[in-house]
């Protein structure tokens, strides 16, 4: 499908730029217009094995996990505590395709770093949830000493909220729906269900403005939301906000429509009121097991205290 994509793209460039072409020719006086000295037979292999080599990219790039990092300097950290270093995965896709060799991956991606709280931010399973036994253990595994948090995204409910709950609960992660906790008295997490679950029946009582309640000052706030879309009643409520859902399109020219969808479609994003917005390109792979110019990322926040400012 991915080798598919890439091709049917790679046919609509091609026919652009002829396009282009004999329109200028024909603009420049040339009344036959201009024909390409590759067409037909010749072209449409030219494009099969450049799309083949593209795909065999296509497939390392999803392999090779990178790491992004994000530092958050605050003044609202207690003065015990100098970092809280949190690493975000997102988008992960468990199920049919992504088994025990990305879990893996990503845990000892994740180890290395030692974060102080894991979180993840949606779609940690795929609609394909059979075949999963033994990749909770990986998870659970990783050393988190103030936690493990997640929120759901729309492909939990895709592969059926009690199987996603009971797997991501198995996998360590305290799982925030329309709920905040405090952490060790240093900040505050809260997280919100993906909009799919208003199809769902899931929970829909408390807005998230409610939840946040007034805002700063208070405890530094980290808002989990899968997707990237920013609620304007809650500006000044928090301070970051994690998501992902994007993927960055995962295989361009992808990102292009996906862009249209969401703005904000990857990196870090100031929002009204002062906060951040940081999104995810992701960290596995939905459909094919293909990025393209998208590669995947396991985000590290170094969330820092600096002296407040002098009044």
């Amino acid at each position: 499908m991915g080798i598919l994509f890439l091709f049917v793209s790679l046919n609509l460039l091609s026919d652009l730029v002829s396009l282009l072409l004999r329109a200028g020719a024909a603009v420049a006086g040339n009344a036959n217009g201009w024909i390409p000295p590759w067409n037909g037979r010749k072209m449409f292999l030219f494009l099969s094995c450049l799309s083949v080599a593209l795909g065999a990219y296509a497939v390392l790039e999803a392999s090779r996990i990178g790491i992004v990092r994000v530092r958050i300097p605050t003044d609202r950290l207690p003065p015990s505590i100098d970092r809280v270093r949190i690493a975000q995965i997102t988008d992960v896709h468990l199920g049919l395709i992504n088994r025990g060799g990305m879990a893996r991956a990503i845990a000892e991606r994740v180890r290395a770093e030692r974060p102080d709280i894991l979180v993840s931010t949606g779609d940690f399973v795929d609609g394909q949830i059979a075949h999963i036994d033994g990749l909770a253990e990986i998870f659970r595994d990783i050393p988190a000493p103030r936690g493990k948090f997640a929120v759901l995204g729309n492909h939990e409910y895709y592969a059926g909220l009690r199987h996603s709950l009971s797997f991501t609960r198995s996998a360590g992660f305290t799982v925030l729906r329309g709920e905040s906790v405090t952490v060790d008295n240093a900040l505050r997490i809260a997280g919100v269900d993906d909009p799919t679950a208003r199809a769902f029946g899931g929970p829909g009582e408390l807005s998230e403005a409610q939840l946040l309640g007034s805002g700063p000052p208070g405890p530094f706030t980290v808002l989990l939301k899968h997707r990237p879309a920013a609620d304007p009643d809650s500006y000044g409520r928090f301070d970051l906000q994690l998501s992902g859902h994007t993927h960055h399109g995962q295989m361009f020219p992808f990102r292009l429509l996906t862009r249209l969808a969401y703005p904000l479609l990857a990196g870090d994003h100031p929002l009204p009121g002062g906060a951040t917005l940081h999104v995810s390109r992701g960290t596995g792979t939905w459909g094919p097991p293909m990025r393209f110019l998208a590669p995947p990322e396991i985000t590290i926040i170094d969330i820092e205290r600096v002296p407040a400012p002098a009044r």
